[in-house]
């Protein structure tokens, strides 16, 4: 048999051990040498399109774009989309928003069982992918491109896609060419420790014209850069739960602990990343008229440490609070976080007369689990009620008489989700005047979260222990749980939840020609019904201690006064409904687009973890936590356009629009008002009123200006409260925020340039790139709960604006490229996140300066 040379070398480069990283795929030498902007098509309307024919407002990274931009995750690209904005924690733990449609969620950890579900979609190819505050970090490797959907687009995508959708499109088999490439980098980060990454792509073909594989793996290890430094945590007379449990004295009774230090667990460099991965797709061409395309994905990312500072030492006090170094935690439990998924995906394309087919399916099953240190909650509310005794409720106990455990506390979350979809779709030719899409869809959606908190540090209860102590928790025998198990002695608390949803849609969308290839008029719409369902049971050992409720046994699991059992309640809602679109595009000359769309979006309901009664401090006033939150809503109003000038040379897009963003999900945490459990409620409307542009402009050869930018204003209608069961307003609980105050993460401002310029010298194609970044200052949280408590959660922080610069410069010759690049030039902390959910001053910031190298081969 005839050797294939080109086989030959790819095997050979892959073989050889290259241990640095692999970024992307591409090289500088693809550089396109026309001065033309070259033409993206996407699918956002489930047609292939060229992207300035599409009546929508788009963002398209293209393989090149990634290249260019050094992408290989999340973080790094989506500073470069203007009117996109993370709650970014750590690798895939953002809550994604687009338009600045946020109000913030309360921390990652239990997301998956109280948390609201995404307003945003994220896909890869065809298969959804969302989970409450954790995007799924899909690692850009052997990608065509990301698109990015701004504004509702729940007429294609269903539930979740609200606001937008942000979609991951991969590299496919090509039946026709034996192509591959292999890419290596290494890079060195300011005060922190070096990273590397590789990737290798292989095209075959099997059988010609019939059979091919496509194949990518790769591996990332990203040094860390946040400190863990030599720190004391010491219980203090302000520590609220000191406060209220012993009146502002420690307590110092025998074995008291009121200090602890981190001396095993200082280190330097301890956010540490690595991501491992492998893609395969194999491409059929059934006939002329049919093919299909399976695909399975598998990635698994592992973190360790956390991924913010803390600009202070912890407490209550500000006057305590000790300046910390830059790029510092004091941290006294491991941190750490391991997320993996796998996607099975099959895709069937053909014809059946005019009409063309497809049927999509996937099933998606994504695991995670995460422990992070929880030591701050010593300062809050309830902790002494779970570290210090004795204490009965409604007796005072001396503190010289009461002893406390250690204050070191932590969480872990333990997460499956699956994501099981269903779509069949038919289409007429794009020529015809009057031409429409029409589908089915199905999706199977769950969350398998069990959250445990680790902070209880007083004796358990046993037969020897029977006072002063609190029993073991755990769940009774009827209940639906991810674990049956009675919990460790220092478990305070648990969410063992599943829920999710069942959707199901039909969909159509018409397109008629007006005026041919002048006015074309768009409508359609989607019914959906979806069934969300819920079922667990949440338990905490408040009310656990014999000495405060007597005859409870000491016998666990305790079954306390304080926890809910959902399996015996009724969480099981229907929501039906339609949600529309209407279009208006005028073709003014071949080259210039303008476009109307009315447009509806939404997002499904869900539940609480069961109904309670709390009695407001200092009223008489009892509000009910309510056991379910409906859907809300969003009404997009837009007029835009798409222009090219001077023969393609120039590119300049735009859009306008207004959103009502109506009855919005708002998770809230009030531990210092009445409740010290998250849930989620409707709270107010917002109006949000904007503006975006994009611009590409090759003025000379080899000149390359990109661009975009967007403004947002948006502002609460009217005071909004929450209810007591009297219907009243709980005047003196601000759960959400003033008239007029903007919404969370939407900065007044973003935008972005860069300038590359690419020329030849001698036989080596060359290039120099400048790019910078600027975001306005934003909110953290719409609420303003506990304005004068900072770092306790329902604290918002105001949080800076920031600019970044980034640069790189290389060459290329044949196969090989060589391709240096520096980001964060000016070594800024750019403000990305500033939170108190881990009741501390969290702020999370963007990597200092890097600097890298990546070589790269293609065959």
């Amino acid at each position: 048999m005839k050797a294939n040379p080109k086989l030959a070398c790819a095997i050979g480069a892959i073989l050889s051990g290259v241990s640095g990283g692999m970024a992307r795929g591409a090289t500088a030498d693809e550089a396109d040498t026309s001065d033309q902007i070259q033409e993206i098509t996407v699918t956002a309307q489930r047609r292939v399109e060229n992207m300035q024919n599409v009546p929508v407002t788009i963002q398209a990274l293209t393989a090149e774009t990634l290249s260019q931009l050094n992408v290989q995750t999340f973080d790094d690209f989506v500073k470069y989309l203007p009117n996109v904005t993370a709650t970014n924690t750590g690798p895939g733990q953002s809550s994604v928003f687009m338009r600045g449609l946020s109000t913030t969620p309360q921390g990652v950890q239990g997301s998956g069982s109280v948390g609201g579900f995404p307003s945003v979609a994220i896909y890869l190819d065809d298969q959804s992918g969302a989970l409450p505050g954790r995007n799924l970090d899909v690692y850009a490797a052997d990608l065509e491109r990301i698109e990015v959907l701004e504004g509702p687009q729940g007429t294609i995508f269903g539930a979740g896609a609200e606001s937008g959708v942000m979609r991951y499109i991969t590299n496919k088999p090509k039946l026709d060419v034996t192509e591959g490439n292999v890419t290596a980098a290494y890079e060195t980060t300011a005060h922190g420790d070096p990273s590397n990454n590789a990737e290798a792509v292989i095209n075959l073909p099997l059988i010609a014209d019939t059979l091919a594989v496509r194949a990518v793996i790769y591996n990332s290890s990203q040094g860390g850069y946040i400190n863990n430094i030599p720190a004391t945590f010491s219980r203090q007379p302000s520590d609220y739960s000191i406060q209220y449990y012993y009146g502002g004295v420690v307590p110092s009774g025998p074995h008291s602990v009121t200090s602890i230090n981190n001396n095993n667990l200082v280190g330097n460099g301890i956010n540490t990343v690595d991501y491992q991965g492998i893609r395969v797709g194999l491409a059929y061409k059934i006939n002329d008229q049919w093919d299909a395309l399976l695909t399975q994905s598998y990635q698994d990312m592992n973190s360790n440490g956390v991924f913010y500072e803390m600009p202070h030492s912890s407490s209550v006090l500000p006057s305590l609070q000790q300046p910390l170094p830059d790029l510092s935690v004091e941290s006294f439990v491991p941190s750490w976080n391991r997320d993996r998924f796998e996607n099975t995906s099959l895709t069937v394309n053909g014809r059946v007369g005019d009409l063309k087919l497809v049927y999509t399916g996937g099933y998606l099953v994504r695991n995670v689990e995460q422990q992070q240190d929880y030591t701050g909650y010593a300062r809050g509310a309830n902790a002494a009620y779970y570290q210090c005794m004795p204490y009965i409720l409604g007796t005072a106990t001396p503190a010289s008489q009461a002893s406390c455990g250690t204050p070191a506390g932590y969480w872990r979350d333990t997460v499956r989700n699956t994501h099981d979809s269903q779509e069949l779709r038919a289409s007429t030719p794009d020529d015809w005047r009057l031409r429409g899409i029409a589908g089915i869809f199905w999706e199977s959606y769950s969350i398998h979260d069990n959250t445990d908190w680790f902070y209880k540090s007083v004796p358990s209860c046993s037969t020897t222990v029977t006072a002063n102590c609190l029993t073991n928790v755990g769940p009774p025998a009827d209940a639906i749980v991810n674990n049956p198990s009675v919990r460790p002695d220092n478990e305070s608390y648990f969410d063992d939840i599943t829920r999710g949803y069942t959707q199901k849609a039909l969909f159509g969308s018409l397109d008629f020609d007006i005026i041919p290839k002048k006015l074309t008029v768009t409508v359609g719409t989607r019914y959906y019904k979806i069934n969300t369902t819920e079922a667990g049971y949440s338990a905490s050992s408040f009310y656990c201690n014999p000495s405060e409720v007597p005859g409870l046994s000491t016998t666990p699991p305790c079954l306390g006064a304080a926890d809910t059992n959902e399996t015996a309640g009724d969480y099981n809602k229907d929501y039906s409904g339609f949600r529309s679109r209407a279009n208006l595009s005028w073709h003014v000359t071949e080259d210039a687009l303008l476009y109307y769309t009315w447009s509806q979006g939404f997002r499904a309901g869900g539940f609480n973890r069961g109904e309670s009664s709390h009695t407001v401090p200092g009223t008489s006033q009892v509000f009910d936590i309510p056991t379910q939150f409906a859907p809300d809503t969003l009404v997009n109003n837009e007029i835009g356009w798409k222009t090219e000038w001077d023969d393609h040379r120039y590119e300049f897009n735009g859009a306008v629009y207004r959103e009502d963003w109506r009855n919005i999900q708002v998770e809230l945490f009030l531990p210092l008002d009445f409740s010290n459990l998250s849930f989620v409620v409707n709270g107010p409307s917002y109006k949000v009123q904007g503006a975006e542009l994009q611009f590409i402009a090759r003025p000379l050869h080899g000149l390359t200006l990109t661009g975009g930018a967007s403004w947002n204003s948006s502002n609460q209608e009217g005071v909004v409260y929450l209810n007591d069961t009297l219907g009243q307003p709980i005047t003196s609980v601000r759960a959400f925020g003033d008239p007029g105050v903007p919404l969370a993460q939407s900065p007044p401002q973003q935008f972005n340039m860069r300038v590359r310029y690419e020329f030849n010298v001698n036989d080596y194609l060359a290039f120099v790139q400048i790019g910078g970044v600027h975001n306005a200052h934003s909110l953290s949280s719409i609420a303003s709960t506990t304005t004068a408590f900072p770092d306790q959660p329902g604290y918002s922080y105001n949080q800076p604006g920031w600019t970044e610069y980034d640069a790189s410069a290389g060459f290329s010759k044949d196969a090989w490229g060589v391709h240096f690049y520096g980001t964060n030039l000016t070594d800024s902390r750019s403000d990305l996140y500033e939170n108190p959910n881990q009741f501390i001053d969290a702020k999370t910031i963007s990597r200092p300066r890097t600097l890298g190298v990546r070589i790269s081969y293609k065959f």
